[in-house]
């Protein structure tokens, strides 16, 4: 199998992330709203599959179906724009600015809210029969996931907002090195196992990713959940989007770009042993 080593491998990121902020809006966003609806059924399955068997590492080890998908058919989440665009801004690649990045966090981030909150109604709707029912086991258990990851962390106070935001950080630690692993090799067997590892990790270990909380938090709140949407936003999606930022730029692209790009420096100019003399 294929395998591309680190400072190969940085300059595969830089050019990811020039090219995706040279995208149009239409194209990012679509992108972006696809990427956010193939990660949130992977996570809805996952829950299913966790509520259904009782096994929770069964669930993680699932998860990351929806995944490897959306990043093998080139859709994007916010975590891996996180840790990819600024890449472009430090190497100077042309076109790359801060204007720039910023305009693709925010159409990223309104992508795959689409997606996200698209899959959540969805979901409501088929867990109750159209809302004419009360939820099952499975709706249950996403009603109190929301639950317990908002008011849970607000009942600790300074101390549950801190473990929120390194939760958030831990989580694109793993998720960010899952996007760059897909550019480790150019065989899809090893792409698939490689973004397979670390996301399984994050989801096991109950780690805070932005765009799938865009899927449980809307879902519990449809299916009857005790918290709310201010309870959402203030104890879990803004403090959850800055620590995926902090996770994915400062222990992910920097990390991998100080200590392995070398960037390509011109050959110096050959001069000759003795002076020339010049031919009268």
């Amino acid at each position: 199998m294929s395998y591309v080593k680190p400072a190969d491998l940085v300059g595969r990121m830089i050019d990811a992330g020039s090219s995706k902020l040279g995208l149009s809006t239409r194209d990012t966003v679509l992108r972006a709203a696809m990427g956010g609806a193939l990660l949130t059924l992977g996570a809805a399955f996952a829950i299913t599959v966790t509520v259904q068997t009782g096994e929770a590492l069964l669930g993680a080890v699932l998860f990351p179906i929806g995944f490897i998908l959306l990043y093998l058919l080139g859709y994007d989440l916010l975590t891996g724009v996180f840790t990819l665009a600024p890449l472009a801004l430090i190497a100077r690649r042309p076109g790359a600015s801060v204007r720039g990045i910023l305009r693709l966090w925010a159409l990223v981030f309104l992508g795959n809210l689409l997606g996200a909150v698209t899959v959540a109604v969805v979901m409501a709707i088929c867990f109750t029969y159209g809302f004419s029912t009360e939820p099952g086991a499975v709706g249950l258990s996403l009603r109190e996931i929301g639950h317990g990851r908002t008011v849970g962390y607000a009942e600790h106070g300074a101390g549950g907002m801190l473990t929120l935001f390194l939760r958030a950080v831990l989580c694109n630690v793993m998720v960010s090195t899952g996007v760059i692993a897909a550019m480790m090799s150019d065989n899809l067997l090893s792409k698939a196992v490689a973004m397979w590892m670390p996301v399984t990790l994050f989801f096991y270990m109950g780690f805070e990713h932005s765009v799938v909380n865009m899927f449980l938090f809307p879902a519990g709140l449809l299916l009857g959940a005790d918290f709310t949407l201010t309870d959402y936003l203030l104890w879990n999606e803004i403090p959850t989007v800055l620590g995926n930022l902090v996770g994915g730029i400062v222990f992910v692209g920097l990390a991998l770009y100080v200590t392995h790009h070398r960037p390509s420096v011109p050959p110096e100019p050959v001069t000759t042993a003795e002076p020339l003399v010049a031919v009268r």
